[in-house]
């Protein structure tokens, strides 16, 4: 499926470097940093702001003076319905321009009730929509009703947020077919006591990569609170843990970034505070590619170029979208520039502004060199007249290689993926392809020669 537009988009983008839109500077930070816990009452907590994300419905925000948990107002979120051109969701985050130390709490603490029994898709702490948020930590899936519910956001760990600018962030789109509102209210920080019991937890993975590569861990590290008596799982960053190596000469990890220094294994562990995390990652670093991709034979003018220093390329608005799970980088091999993705659970490319009409082509190519792994996967996917993701019309088609089909998926050596357009059953209409997904367990992938042709 192609993925959803909202958690991924306000995390990946807006906290994990990429640049997002409504982004504003890095607030100036005054030290000490003041401890006030308010985010939101009847009004606006001091030096705090509303950022709308990007993609997200821009005038999706009210204060509703009709509602409240408590006092006089809410925030009213209006959620739009599916295919709405103002924006595909509600969402933005609330941060500060005189960054705070919540240090003296241990949870954050909203009110929230919907206009319909719902789930209120993610909401959390740490992001500061400026693209470098490292601290975020945040809820998926949590509960609304008809009436006011509190939900608590434990703190991973209180000693990383001594200057933190991004109080509270909210994501949410339509459910079950139509849009929804609803309204939150009392936003602060707290000291709960009925948080205990912390069980950090680092999921379980190989990551095959190169010398000289870094890997995000993403959607890896949670820990797991008692919260008055039941379990409740908190997603976060990686930063919030720290990290030992079995070979620090082979990978090592920065704030959460893993850096791959040199050939061999390494199992890398981690602990919150003084409690270890379950699982562990393998890094198994080997080389990259000695060669470039094969230089294709096929005439111009029978090719539509997406990228391939053998062809005029046509736009593409980005390489790694908002909403995925993977890095991107341009690197020469042997002289021939390649795109190189790290950290691949799926990636994103998107060419919606400049949409494909690939009609009257027949083929799909792509060389791909992958180190390890198993599977590989390529969707295609057409947004239909308008042009737009979810407005109704959109098709679309995934193909799945390893080292069964034709052609067949090998490691460590380069693979032309040369198949026929009509391959791709699913896709009822190609005159107006918008987005490409790679996937797989590869975690790494280097990519050239990527067109379509007849």
């Amino acid at each position: 499926m192609t993925p959803r537009r909202l958690a991924a988009t306000f995390l990946l983008a807006a906290c994990a470097g990429a640049a997002a839109g409504c982004s504003h500077p890095m607030p100036t930070a005054y030290w000490p940093p003041i401890t006030d816990p308010l985010v939101f009452g009847d009004a606006f907590g001091s030096h705090v702001e509303y950022h709308a994300f990007a993609g997200s419905k821009y005038t999706a925000l009210a204060i509703d003076s009709t509602e409240a948990h408590s006092g006089v107002a809410s925030l009213r979120f209006t959620v739009p319905n599916p295919g709405d051109p103002a924006g595909a969701y509600a969402g933005g985050a609330f941060v500060t321009t005189q960054s705070r130390s919540l240090v003296p709490y241990n949870a954050l603490s909203f009110w929230v009730k919907a206009s319909r029994a719902a789930s209120l898709e993610t909401a959390g702490f740490g992001n500061n929509n400026a693209g470098t948020s490292i601290h975020v930590a945040w809820r998926n899936a949590i509960p609304m009703t008809t009436g006011w519910t509190r939900v608590l956001v434990p703190i991973p760990l209180r000693a990383r947020l001594e200057d933190e600018p991004g109080l509270f962030f909210v994501a949410e789109g339509p459910q079950n077919g139509a849009g929804l509102t609803f309204w939150i209210d009392d936003v602060q920080f707290v000291r709960d006591y009925t948080i205990t019991n912390p069980r950090p937890a680092l999921t379980s993975q190989t990551l095959n990569a190169f010398a000289g590569a870094t890997l995000g861990l993403s959607n890896a590290t949670r820990t797991v609170f008692t919260v008055s008596g039941l379990d409740q799982t908190v997603m976060h960053m990686p930063a919030y843990f720290d990290y030992a190596s079995s070979a620090p000469s082979v990978a090592t990890v920065i704030d959460g970034v893993v850096h791959v220094l040199g050939p061999g294994t390494a199992v890398i562990t981690a602990r919150l505070d003084t409690v270890d995390a379950t699982g562990s990652i393998t890094v198994k670093a080997g080389s990259q590619p000695a060669t470039a991709a094969p230089t294709p034979t096929v005439p111009a003018a029978s090719v539509i170029s997406l990228f391939s220093n053998a062809y005029p390329n046509v736009p593409v608005d980005t390489w790694s979208a908002a909403w995925d799970q993977a890095d991107v980088s341009d690197m020469l091999i042997a002289g021939n520039p390649t795109k190189v993705y790290t950290s691949l659970v799926y990636a994103g490319i998107e060419f919606a502004s400049h949409p494909i009409d690939a009609a009257a082509m027949t083929h799909f190519h792509m060389d791909v060199w992958v180190p390890g792994g198993t599977t590989f996967r390529v969707k295609l996917v057409d947004f239909g007249a308008d042009g737009v993701y979810g407005g109704g019309n959109d098709t679309q088609s995934e193909l799945t290689f390893d080292a069964t089909t034709t052609p067949a998926l090998v490691t460590g050596a380069w693979v032309g993926l040369e198949v026929p357009l009509d391959s791709f059953t699913g896709l009822a209409s190609r005159s107006h392809l918008a987005q490409l997904v790679l996937s797989g367990d590869t975690r790494t992938a280097f990519v050239d020669n990527l067109y379509l042709h007849r």
